[in-house]
């Protein structure tokens, strides 16, 4: 490395956040980016160490030492060639992804990791602004032809790369526009979608074609695919919501979190929403139930509509305030994070279930809660027990459903084709060949591996593009 010393002599310093009384006022990103000189001294922070952890840490297996040293060397654009060597999305992955890397960074022994992901986003970002990046266009074509159903990070990721092969590559979506879940999903101020057109520009032009508010299965026949295309790539998400059916649950104003964030961007975006169909969140008490990433995202749109009030539930008890490096790094370990979201004003409730929603003229009025208790079994299962006397009440005008998805939408495109299922509803298909059971279809990302990272899904989508290489031309150049 350029600079041995550098964990010793520069101290971690990391992208900042515009104040919360300043950002809770739009939808745009708040992060601010670190100056050029203090993001090399991050780069030579970088050790090198004998064993690189953070490169199994990443799902794409970024080489990561690599970049960092060149970016302290103000190499921006080998670094940038690093970088996308791996990762087709930088952009996205810098904003979005929790950084697995950084947990499993050697200076994380101590709570001082590279700051990985802000080099990974500042290298992209300039590349942008310097105009690095333009089309890879095929010198030759395949005369193959592949469809790809889905657009989130793996059907874009598993398209640019067949594209770059030489195929011609028709990406079908279901919704008005590309981007999946990070459109519909992940709200502006965590993602602009200016990324994700820019991207599409980009993909347009390497030959990819872009077949939105086409719905397979529905509007055309998922066998019609099968028949007209030389392979095709189930990339949808796993959308199927895990519902709270406890008493209540039909009364008004009780949504899946993937009913409001979706039209939440939407209103962003400035589309239309009918009054009726509405749903909004000023000047209400506002209940989240989920304390994952989307429940967090529905926080911070609930306080950007202006909500009374925000709580959420967590039926699992409160992490550690800190893990316990010897037994958990360098993998991802379990403790206590809080997320911009949760900064901004929300209250956080641990070790609560739901018992039922109470309601008053057909709308949600409160939320009835206990209390509960974790123990293991004598075979070491953790069990679940109401604390007796414990039950509460919250006012609520709102609830959002934020409990994570079970597999992927069987109505429609799955059940037509017919392809296998695993014992947990996903696409059965294995990681090295991504075959689904129906000859010539395949399968990649929350589809095939069930509810997961941005950054898995890239890796997914690139992986199952090689796949679908040899499998079209009897041998791939694509990475793996």
């Amino acid at each position: 490395m350029g600079k041995p010393t550098g964990f010793l002599e520069f101290p971690r310093q990391d992208r900042t956040y515009a104040p919360v009384g300043d950002r809770i006022t739009h939808y745009r990103e708040f992060v601010i980016a670190l100056p050029e000189e203090a993001l090399r001294q991050q780069g030579a922070r970088c050790m090198d160490c004998g064993i690189p952890f953070c490169h199994n840490g990443c799902p794409v297996n970024n080489i990561i030492p690599d970049w960092n040293d060149l970016v302290y060397k103000g190499e921006w654009q080998r670094a940038l060639e690093v970088l996308h060597s791996t990762n087709n999305f930088p952009e996205f992955t810098g904003r979005i992804c929790p950084a697995p890397c950084e947990a499993s960074c050697t200076l994380n022994i101590d709570d001082n990791p590279v700051t990985i992901k802000t080099i990974e986003c500042a290298i992209i970002d300039r590349a942008w602004e310097e105009g690095w990046i333009a089309p890879q266009v095929p010198r030759h074509k395949s005369g193959k032809r592949v469809a790809v159903v889905g657009s989130g990070p793996a059907g874009l990721a598993c398209s640019q790369q067949l594209a770059r092969a030489g195929h011609a590559v028709t990406l079908f979506e279901k919704n008005d526009r590309i981007g999946g879940l990070m459109r519909y999903g992940i709200p502006d101020f965590k993602l602009t979608k200016r990324l994700i057109d820019r991207r599409i520009g980009q993909m347009r032009a390497e030959g990819v074609e872009f077949r939105p508010k086409v719905h397979i299965g529905v509007d055309i026949p998922a066998a019609r695919l099968v028949n007209e295309y030389d392979a095709v790539v189930l990339a949808g998400g796993s959308e199927k919501c895990r519902d709270l059916p406890v008493p209540g649950r039909e009364l008004e104003g009780i949504h899946f979190a993937m009913e409001f964030l979706p039209q939440s961007n939407r209103r962003v975006a400035g589309d239309d929403i009918p009054e009726q169909e509405a749903i909004l969140t000023t000047d209400q008490h506002v209940i989240v139930i989920g304390g994952g990433d989307t429940g967090s995202d529905c926080i911070g749109t609930a306080i950007r509509q202006g909500a009374l009030s925000v709580t959420q539930l967590e039926i699992l008890p409160r992490p550690p305030e800190k893990e316990d490096k010897e037994t958990t790094w360098p993998d991802w370990p379990r403790k206590l994070r809080t997320s911009s979201s949760q900064e901004e004003g929300c209250e956080r409730l641990w070790s609560v279930a739901t018992k039922a929603f109470i309601g008053e003229g057909g709308r949600v009025k409160a939320i009835r809660c206990v209390k509960v208790d974790w123990h293991q079994d004598e075979a070491g299962a953790w069990r679940m027990s109401e604390t007796e006397g414990s039950e509460f009440e919250l006012p609520a005008d709102r609830v959002f459903l934020a409990m994570g998805f079970l597999h992927p939408v069987h109505e429609g495109m799955l059940e037509e084709l017919g392809v296998a299922l695993d014992d947990r509803g996903n696409v059965e298909a294995n990681d090295a060949d991504y075959r689904t059971s129906i000859d010539k279809v395949f399968t990649a990302g929350d589809m095939r591996r069930g509810q997961s990272l941005v950054v898995w899904a890239i890796r997914e989508g690139r992986q199952c593009a090689r796949a679908v290489d040899e499998f079209l031309m009897g041998t791939s150049n694509l990475p793996r």
